[in-house]
Parts: structure tokens; sequence; C-alpha cells
């Protein structure tokens, strides 16, 4: 009973306990698939699969029910293999009414993607590019476009290469820190307090990364020049010393301190809504809600932002004895071709209009040209749901046109009945006090479900579902590849596919894997074949 392929039988019986148990609270209500694809350590291309529901409770639900080791990552083959993981499921295409995916042409493509293979067979499936994914193209997009902005995350770069090259640097920058704690008597101790820092690598693919980069770099920023300087002085070869002296100068620049405070403000406010995007139970409409008031906060604070930045980099220079400029001055162009061309300009029209403003519109728009599901007819008539500001936004004829675009859900007579059940059901919750300052379809959702609402308003709460099931962004499955490479590792990666699936199930379904009662693991062990040992 302890040889590996009964352990294996274990687990997967575990596994399937756990399927079961997601199947049933899903029953046979409509979903939304979140599908994406990542590399294993064993250079294995797995995808991995999360449906998004509503349970009984009218709470949103993400669940991963399995990886599915993929040969090729064509939109056939990922349709294909979409195909036979729900038919060993006995789950039907039919019941899909959402598809949620990064923005790659296999899975997003307009004509071949696997979202229009799809939205062949099943029309209602509509699909909604990852918002998750889209800040972070936007904020990939301003780092790319922009000149300057693209030389200061360059030098950032060089400088994680040069102070992160040895291990020697790497402890004299905690030594650092340490001699820095020690000298603070106001400094709290204890456990969790005051933690070793390190400069953290900013990546294209990792959300929120640029922030907590340009963050580290401000807090850590008097102990990385003098790791610089050591390295200058003390460096083995002529090329690490010049690199160290050339960041060095770059970093004590007005310039430089600029960006960085400037970038800090842009990213803090995109990487507040990024992290709202990643929760399970973000529902699109409140997403979008967000999206326009992140939107109109960067407008704020390219209206208003800049005195505030000019003081902080002011005061930031005055505690680190770098030089500043004279807003008043004639700007000088730093590079030596134009140094002697007049630019008939200010230092305040430079910082605050060539670099500030532009900045700044180029965010805003390209924040705009990314989240373009904000402005869908889809998401404009379920806006019409939303119980904010005692239910303002409500439409009928804008929720009619909605139950029209799910055919397969509202029958002839259905509809019929909906305009009328929308009038009495309006009319019921707005005297209601028990659904005053709501904050979304999802709070209205569960609040149905406990006012037992849902039962007299059966094609409302329908309506309902269908907006929540509409995924926001894939957070769920790349947290899925997360735990796989937890499970496995460089010492297990001769793993097979099936248990590797079944060992992620369980790891990533913990909640239900508690649940799993042991007397069924025993009979569904049992079942499996026949054995000399009996459980």
């Amino acid at each position: 009973m302890t040889a590996p392929a009964i352990q294996k039988d274990i687990c997967y019986c575990f596994a399937q306990e756990v399927l079961k148990m997601i199947f049933e609270e899903l029953g046979d209500d409509v979903f939304s698939i979140l599908v994406d694809e990542s590399r294993d350590v064993s250079k294995k291309e797995q995808m991995a699969v999360v449906l998004r529901y509503v349970d009984k409770l009218g709470f949103v639900k993400e669940r991963f029910i399995g990886l599915v080791h993929v040969k090729e990552t064509t939109a056939l083959s990922l349709k294909h293999a979409i195909d036979e993981l729900f038919s060993h499921y006995n789950l039907s295409l039919d019941r899909v009414r959402g598809q949620g995916y990064d923005g790659a042409s296999n899975m997003s493509g307009e004509f071949n993607g696997l979202k229009a293979l799809i939205l062949k067979e099943n029309p209602s499936a509509y699909f909604v590019h990852c918002f998750a994914h889209q800040l972070q193209l936007v904020i990939v997009a301003l780092a790319s476009k922009h000149s300057e902005v693209f030389k200061f995350f360059e030098e950032i770069s060089n400088l994680l290469n040069v102070v992160g090259a040895s291990c020697k640097r790497i402890d004299l920058g905690r030594e650092k820190q340490r001699a820095k704690l020690d000298l603070d008597t106001g400094v709290e101790t204890g456990r969790g307090k005051n933690q070793e820092l390190s400069l953290a690598r900013a990546g294209d693919t990792r959300w929120g990364s640029h922030e907590k980069t340009l963050l580290r770099l401000i807090e850590l920023y008097p102990i990385i020049i003098e790791v610089l300087e050591y390295v200058e002085t003390s460096g083995s070869d002529g090329a690490s010393k010049s690199q160290a002296d050339g960041l060095q100068v770059y970093m004590e620049t007005f310039n430089f301190i600029y960006y960085l405070h400037l970038m800090k403000n842009i990213l803090g406010t995109t990487n507040k809504l990024s992290e709202a995007l990643q929760r399970k139970d973000q529902d699109i409409l409140n997403a979008v809600g967000m999206v326009k008031s992140t939107k109109k906060e960067l407008q704020t604070y390219r209206l208003d932002g800049f005195k505030s930045l000019l003081e902080d980099v002011i005061s930031f220079c005055g505690k680190y004895e770098i030089e500043t400029v004279n807003m008043e001055d004639e700007y000088v162009d730093p590079r030596p071709r134009h140094r002697r061309r007049k630019t008939n300009i200010t230092n305040r029209h430079h910082y605050e209009v060539n670099i500030f403003n532009t900045i700044m519109d180029m965010q805003i728009q390209e924040l705009g040209n990314r989240f373009n599901e904000v402005t869908t007819e889809l998401l404009t008539f379920m806006n019409s749901l939303s119980p904010c500001r005692n239910f303002s936004a409500f439409n009928i004829q804008n929720l009619l046109k909605l139950a029209e675009m799910y055919p397969n859900d509202f029958d002839f007579d259905e509809k019929d009945k909906l305009k009328y059940e929308l009038g009495n059901y309006i009319a019921n919750v707005k005297d209601d006090t028990r659904f005053v300052d709501m904050n979304g379809v999802s709070d209205l959702a569960k609040t149905m479900v406990e006012t037992r609402k849902h039962i007299d308003y059966p094609l409302v709460y329908r309506l309902l579902k269908l907006a929540l099931v509409l995924p926001v962004a894939t957070a769920s499955v790349e947290r899925s590849f997360s735990s796989m490479k937890h499970v496995k590792t460089d010492l297990r990666n001769r793993m097979g596919d099936g248990y590797t699936n079944d060992s992620c199930i369980c790891y990533i379904e913990k909640e239900f894997l508690q649940k799993v009662s042991e007397e069924d693991v025993m009979q569904r062990f049992q079942k499996m074949k026949t054995r000399r040992e009996q459980l």
C-alpha cells in the first residue's frame, strides 16, 4: 500500500472527490472558462482551466479543474484539449457564457483564435480580454514608447545587474541596512517588522513588479549609492568600475529623481487597480467602474499633481544632497550636440509640459485604448443591473436588450414575462431597506439569495448571474501555475501528467480537500480495480 503506484491512485481518488464537490457546487448552472498555458519544469506545455460561476448562495467562485498537457499551443490544439476535458467531466460548451484569456493571438485571435472557435459553437460565450493583462500592457507600452522613461528603466535594469552581481555586494547591502536600523532608535523590533529588503526586478509579465522596484529603490537609495561606491573603488575589472561610476552619476542627477517619483506615483495609482482586478469575486461592472475612476484619478493628477511632485523631488534631493534645478532658469538640453542651442523655454516648462504632461497624456490615452470593453454594448446593458445610488442606472429597455443577447437562456415566453417582472422587481427593492447602500451586482446577488427574492424574481436573478460569470482577470489561472511550481519542482521533474494534475487539484483547492471524507476516498479506491488488500 506504500508503493508509488498505490500512492498515485490514492491521490487520484482525493482529486476526484474534490472535483465531485466542485461540480456539485456548480450544478447545472452556466459558467465561464479561464484558460492559459505555461511551461513546467520538464519543459512541457501545460494548459490550466478554471471555471467561474455563481454558487447557490450568490457568491462568485473560481475553481481550478485541471491541467492538460498540450503538445502544441495552436488554437485548434487548445480547443481539442478543452473539448476532451469537458467530455471527461460531462460538461457542455453550450453552458459557457464567458471566456477569459490573455491577448496572445492563439487565444484571442479575431478569426482563428480559441475565442473565435468557441464563439462559432456558442455565440453567447462572450470574450473578455484579461483586465490585469491589459493594465500591465499599458505600463509596458509607456516604458517602451517614451524614450526617457525607456532609458530610466534600462538604467534600473543595469543597476540591478551591478548591485546583485555577486554575493559579496548583496551581503554589503544587507550589512548597510542593518547598520542603518541600529542607528535609528525609534525603530520597533519584533516578528515581521523591519525585514530585509532587496531590489526587486521589474518584469513585463509580472503584475505590479515595476512599482515594487521603484518603492524599494527609494527606500534603499543611500545604501545602493554606497554599494556602487564600493564597486567603483574595489571592483575586479575596469568595466564594472566604469559601469558603477556611470550609474552613480546618473542616480545623483535631478532628472533621475524626477522620473523616479513621477513613475512611482503613476504606477501606485494603476497598481491599486491591478490588485483589485485580481480578486476572485470581482465582477465585470465593478471592474469597469474602477478602470474609469482610475482614469479620472490620473486626469486629476495631470491637472493638479505637478506641484506636489516637484515638492517631493526637491525634498528628496535636499535629503541626499543632490543638486536641484532652478525652475525659472532657461532649460539647457543635456545632449552634447544641443548644449549651445537656445531652447527659449524655462526648466519649469520643460519638466511640466514636455515631460509631466506628455507622460500623463500617454498613460491616459493608452488606458483608454486598451480597455475598449468599457464601451461595448454588452456592458452598457449590464450596467442597468447596478444597485449603486439606489438603482439610478436601472433601465428596463436595456435589460430586455441584454436578454436578447442570450437567446439560449431566455425563450420567447420568458422574454415577455421579464418585462413585467423587472417592473415589479425595481418597485420592490427600492422600498426594501436591505437593498440600500450596495456596492455592486455581487452584493445584490448575495442579498437577493438572503432575502429569497431570487425565488420571487428568477428571471432577474438569471440576468444577474450572467453578469457575474463574465470573467474579469485570469489571476486564478496564473496562481495555479505558481502552485504547479510548488508541486512539480526540479527534484520532482519526472512526475507524470496525471499525477501532476491530481496533485495540483488537491493543492490548489485546499478548501474542498479538507472536506473530503476518508470513507469516500476508500470506497473510490476499492472500486478502481480488484485489490488484494482491503482498506
